[in-house]
């Protein structure tokens, strides 16, 4: 098994290495909830997959469109009844810019939307209890920020803040709390 994983790897890393431009990147990344807002206080972050795709590269920025999906848990607050799973889908359009005296950093800006699919189950620890899963969809807009550190011509390091701004029901507040989000991602990515 471990033959196989790695001849898929060496095979994958080989044809990637005899491409000319990469306009696809693939990331991974590790998010992390921050500040006074229901997400902050009550959930830590598990992983962020992302892809990237540059339509158009002029002189100066890389424009393109890139797709997120994030795995969030409810492991800061202490709930012993229920197991809270936030998945994020973030389809965003993004400006790569290029900045000849820094060759290897590459500030980004994106504007796009995001899903927040909220999946509540009980946990078992409370089987004993009658209920019912409480699963919602949250949505609204998404202002990304990032910067990316050329490794190498394919592999970069990268730090990501996302700014999402989330409508509210009529039965909940609007307040910051409830509606602003803030999320740090820091990961790998490759391009291919």
């Amino acid at each position: 098994m471990k033959t196989k994983v790695l001849l898929i790897l060496l095979m994958f890393f080989t044809i990637t290495s005899f491409s000319q431009t990469s306009r696809v990147s693939i990331e991974a990344n590790f998010p992390i909830t921050f500040g006074k807002n229901f997400i902050g206080e009550n959930y830590g972050g598990i992983i962020d997959l992302g892809i990237k795709y540059r339509v158009s590269e002029l002189k100066l920025v890389k424009l393109g469109a890139s797709i997120n999906g994030g795995l969030l848990k409810n492991s800061k607050m202490d709930n012993k009844i229920l197991d809270i799973y936030v998945y994020s889908l973030q389809p965003r359009i993004f400006a790569e810019f290029n900045i000849e005296s820094l060759s290897k950093l590459h500030p980004q800006i994106g504007l796009g939307y995001t899903l927040l699919i909220f999946d509540a189950k009980l946990n078992e620890m409370s089987s004993r209890f009658v209920g019912t899963n409480i699963d919602r969809t949250e949505n609204g807009v998404n202002l990304n920020l990032g910067l990316s550190y050329d490794i190498t011509s394919k592999l970069f390091l990268q730090a990501q803040y996302d700014f999402i701004k989330i409508g509210v029901n009529n039965d909940v507040p609007d307040t910051k709390y409830n509606a602003n989000i803030n999320i740090l991602k820091f990961g790998l990515g490759i391009r291919i």
